[in-house]
């Protein structure tokens, strides 16, 4: 017969066993969380040399206009789930990608006073943006560079995340994750009234980076659902009310299974970049 003594022991035993077992569980959950954001916005780093990463934006017309945007934003999407889905996109133009690098960033040439836009041409519908030059001088400079040059021409968009982050990652001319310019550009624009509570709006444009200070290079990412992340990646612009619904139709099509090799989730959809544009307005 179990003494009173024994059964107490016992008792206090399971318990401690059930709270092991549950910080157990919120050290994987947290792990995989920090599995998911470092491969949705991290750079491959081979031998000691980080190949990088980069962005686009899109920032406000009139005030009406911005409002229609920000609402547009801050519609949640639900992707569908990490399998194949109907491709909701065209084929992409005829052209390849261009081999291009540089060893420094560009020469500063654009208006930091002067308002900037973007136009990604994609196969799935156009996606416009509004730079923030004044904030982001060195990535709206780099990008107007890179954009004149025909560098994201053909290139395809080439990560989808569907699970604690949601972002369409673009602007690695291998499609891999581990492309850029050849030149880094440094962080800017960390301290965005937009960012709240480590958050990053549905709407925004923001580079992404092997992880450390200081290197964006030409990969950005967009957010089509608020995404938990803190400020360490450079925003840099915000996408129209248009931009969004495509951008909404990218994610509903939901992403590949994992690449065993990277780990890159590629999205169902044909997502390619068939002619870039930055115009000074």
């Amino acid at each position: 017969m179990v003494s009173q003594e024994q059964r107490r022991r016992q008792l206090a035993r399971e318990k401690f066993l059930r709270q092991q077992q549950r910080r157990t569980a919120a050290r994987r959950k947290s792990r995989m969380r920090n599995s998911v954001i470092a491969s949705a916005l991290g750079v491959v780093v081979i031998g000691g040399a980080a190949l990088y990463t980069t962005g686009v934006l899109k920032q406000g017309k009139d005030d009406e206009s911005d409002k229609s945007d920000k609402s547009a934003a801050s519609a949640a999407v639900t992707p569908s789930p990490s399998s194949k889905a109907p491709d909701p996109c065209a084929k992409p133009a005829a052209g390849s990608v261009k081999k291009l690098s540089w060893k420094q960033e560009p020469a500063m040439k654009i208006d930091a006073s002067a308002k900037y836009t973007m136009k990604l041409a994609t196969t799935c519908g156009d996606i416009d943006l509004a730079l923030k030059a004044s904030a982001a001088p060195h990535t709206v400079n780099s990008f107007d560079f890179l954009a004149g040059q025909g560098f994201f021409d053909h290139t395809r968009c080439h990560r989808l995340t569907t699970e604690g982050i949601y972002v369409l990652q673009c602007g690695d001319p291998t499609a891999k994750g581990n492309g850029g310019p050849g030149y880094t550009i440094p962080d800017e624009n960390l301290k965005d009234p937009s960012l709240k509570g480590n958050v990053y709006p549905a709407g925004t444009v923001a580079m992404a980076n092997t992880g450390q200070k200081h290197t964006g290079g030409s990969q950005f990412f967009l957010v089509y659902q608020n995404s938990q992340l803190p400020p360490n990646y450079t925003p840099f612009g915000t996408v129209s009310a248009s931009g969004m619904t495509v951008l909404k139709k990218i994610a509903a099509a939901g992403a590949q299974p994992a690449d065993p090799a990277t780990g890159n989730t590629a999205p169902n959809a044909t997502v390619v970049i068939d002619k870039a544009t930055v115009v000074k307005s």
